[in-house]
C-alpha cells in the first residue's frame, strides 16, 4: 500500500478555507482532516473529538513539554496543535491528510516532514473578505478589524506554498482543490508504490 500524502491548507480568516475543505472530504473518501488540539472555547454546534480536541492551557503545555506535537501555534490568544503520532498512523494507512494550519505551523511541519504539499487560499478582494467576516455574525466590530489586520499578515506568506487557489466562486475553487489532489496521486513515486505488482508483471512480460 502506498503511504498517504500530507497536505497543508492555509488561508486568512474568512477566505472560505474550512467550507472548501469540509466539502472536499465529503466527496473524497481517501482524504481526512486532521483533528487539532486547541485551548479555544468550544463554539455552539461543535463537538469535542470531531471539530477539535478541546483542552485547557495546562494540558496543552504538558503536551508541548512531552514533544507530542508535530506543530503548534498561538492564534488569536489561543493555542492550536497537531498530534504527531496520529498523523503518522494515518499516513501509514494510506490516507491523505489535510492540516488546516497557519503559516507558522506550516513552517514547523516542513522542518519535520519535508514531503508535504502546501495549498494557500485567498479571497478575491479585501472587500469580499470583510463582508464574509461580517456575514458570519460571530464577531464584534473590533474583532473583525483585528481579523482584517491579521489577514493581511497571514496572506503575505502565500508564496511559501506550492499551490494558490482564489476562492471567488465556491464550485470553481472546489474543483481546483480536487485537481491538486488528483495531480499529487498521479505522481510517479506514488503510482509506482500503488501499482508495483502490475508494473513488475508488465515489465517481466515485455522483457
Amino acid at each position: 500500500m502506498a503511504e498517504g500524502n500530507l497536505y497543508i491548507v492555509s488561508a486568512p480568516s474568512g477566505a472560505g478555507k474550512t467550507s472548501l475543505v469540509n466539502r472536499f472530504v465529503e466527496i473524497d473518501k481517501q482524504t481526512v482532516i486532521s483533528i487539532s488540539h486547541t485551548t479555544r472555547a468550544i463554539r455552539p454546534g461543535e463537538k469535542d473529538g470531531v471539530n477539535y480536541h478541546f483542552v485547557d492551557n495546562t494540558a496543552f503545555r504538558g503536551m508541548i513539554d512531552r514533544g507530542d506535537f508535530l506543530e503548534y501555534a498561538e492564534v488569536f490568544d489561543n493555542f492550536y496543535g497537531t498530534s504527531n503520532s496520529c498523523i503518522q498512523q494515518q499516513l501509514v494507512e494510506g490516507l491523505d491528510i489535510i492540516l488546516e494550519i497557519d503559516w507558522q505551523g506550516a513552517r514547523q511541519v516542513r522542518q519535520k516532514i519535508r514531503n508535504t504539499t502546501g495549498i494557500f487560499i485567498l479571497p478575491p478582494s479585501r472587500n469580499t473578505l470583510r463582508r464574509r467576516l461580517i456575514d458570519r455574525g460571530q464577531d464584534s466590530e473590533d474583532i473583525i478589524t483585528r481579523r482584517m489586520q491579521d489577514a493581511v499578515s497571514e496572506s503575505s506568506h502565500f508564496d511559501e506554498y506550492d499551490y494558490l487557489i482564489i476562492n471567488d466562486d465556491f464550485d470553481t475553487a472546489l474543483q481546483e482543490l480536487a485537481a491538486v489532489f488528483r495531480a499529487q496521486r498521479l505522481r510517479l513515486s506514488r503510482q509506482c508504490k500503488r501499482h508495483a505488482p502490475m508494473i513488475n508483471d508488465l515489465l517481466r512480460v515485455l522483457s
